[in-house]
């Protein structure tokens, strides 16, 4: 690990030291030509913003060339409001829209027998890796991958090299490696380090992209009242990095809860979240603190439409989140090759079902009300229900309303993970 950076106070790291440690760790990596791949505008609180606007500048300012291309995954491109909104002032002209069907090449396949070693035996096929071709470009004598290690429903904890196989990569890997963290269970995966699908990441990383000029800068970020506040910064292009990271994750971004949550509120800004492919992440945090027979009840005035693109769009209206089972049924069906082709909607639509464990409620606008219904959640209008749940006056955890109703409240759900500790120590459970 070449720099380590970890909080003095409870407010966190401050800029002043943010930018002395990161100016010291470029000063060691000179370049004349370098590619950025921070996240994109649902990472806003990673502080990622910062770091790639801090490099651009240090690299700019000593004549070199700097392009940045956000690891979109699937999600849509950054509009220019949401780049200068999160990224300061770099030119927009120096931002490039990562095609996850197109843009791509395949550089290796990671074996079937590691697959079905990692996976118990659950995944017996092969999986190649593709990357977004200007990462293979050599005109690139250094590549900085700046974001936030947090949890994760597919991964266990985000970023490091997930950020350049599935933020860059290519419709075959994220489709399987998403199905892969589908059939293995996310409870397993959550919040934990060496999970199926991070060891798919890891060989990759090991195996394909060994010789690319990759430098990590790993974030461990929290936003309590709104504001970010960064407790690490982790750099270095060995695992090491990644480690430390997630050991401070696990203890900043994962919230035990006493006992199960009967009714859990979660609210999703309109700035941040508009679909539900990115707003299940409510349901993904969260389903591990959800008591059996609860309600999950998403305030969700953004959402007004399903997928990031047309295809997983029209999937999701399709085929809807009605179960584990229901899923693996359909990709056994002749008539459903549109499904078995987009392993990664397959997965999603598993992991947005609570299999009727807890009833999931959307509130949306009443445009939306019915589209929501259809595929299968239950709906509110979302007025309504912020003219009830007053965001100004709710804390973060444990609320009671003027009525007496209990409510656990979460104002972000990307930035963290909620266990029931009681079941989960019941069933063995560890990190």
């Amino acid at each position: 690990m070449e720099l380590c950076l970890r909080e003095k106070t409870e407010l966190g790291l401050t800029d002043a030291e943010l930018l002395v440690g990161l100016t010291q760790l470029l000063d060691a990596h000179p370049a004349k030509r370098v590619l950025i791949l921070p996240p994109d505008y649902t990472r806003y609180h990673s502080k990622a913003g910062f770091l790639t606007n801090a490099s651009y500048h240090y690299y700019t300012d000593r004549g070199a060339m700097v392009d940045i291309l956000p690891t979109l995954g699937t999600h849509r491109p950054m509009t220019r409001e949401e780049a200068a909104d999160m990224f300061g002032d770099i030119p927009f002209e120096r931002f490039f829209a990562h095609a996850w069907r197109d843009d791509v090449e395949t550089i290796g396949e990671v074996p079937a027998d590691f697959l079905a070693d990692i996976s118990e035996g659950l995944w017996t096929e092969p999986i190649a890796i593709q990357v977004n071709r200007m990462l293979l470009d050599p005109v690139y004598d250094l590549i900085l991958s700046p974001g936030q290690v947090v949890p994760h429903e597919v991964v266990g904890m985000a970023n490091h090299a997930k950020n350049i196989f599935v933020g860059t990569g290519g419709a075959e890997a994220i489709n399987k490696t998403h199905m892969l963290g589908a059939v293995c269970g996310m409870e397993r995966a959550m919040g934990r380090d060496y999970s199926p699908v991070r060891k798919v990441f890891d060989y990759a990383l090991e195996h394909f992209f060994a010789d690319r000029p990759i430098l990590f800068l790993l974030t461990v970020t929290t936003a309590p009242d709104g504001k970010t506040r960064t407790h690490g910064l982790f750099c270095g292009r060995e695992r090491d990095a990644l480690e430390n990271a997630i050991s401070l994750a696990q203890q900043k971004n994962i919230d035990f809860v006493p006992r199960g949550i009967k009714k859990c509120v979660v609210y999703l800004d309109p700035a941040e979240f508009h679909s539900t492919w990115l707003g299940n992440k409510s349901i993904y945090r969260t389903r591990m603190a959800v008591a059996d027979g609860g309600e999950l009840l998403i305030l969700a005035p953004g959402v007004e439409t399903f997928g990031e693109d047309a295809q997983v769009d029209a999937l999701i209206r399709k085929y809807g989140y009605r179960g584990r089972d229901y899923v693996l049924n359909l990709l056994k069906r002749e008539d459903c090759a549109d499904l078995v082709e987009n392993l990664s909607a397959a997965a999603h639509l598993i992991h947005g079902s609570s299999d009727g464990r807890f009833t999931v409620t959307y509130a949306v606008q009443e445009k939306m009300r019915s589209s929501i219904e259809s595929v299968g959640y239950q709906s509110a209008n979302v007025q309504e229900l912020l003219d009830r749940y007053h965001l100004e006056e709710l804390r973060y955890g444990w609320n009671t309303m003027p009525d007496g109703e209990e409510i656990f409240f979460i104002p972000n759900p990307a930035l963290g993970l909620w266990i029931d500790r009681e079941r989960f120590e019941r069933e063995g459970g560890n990190l």
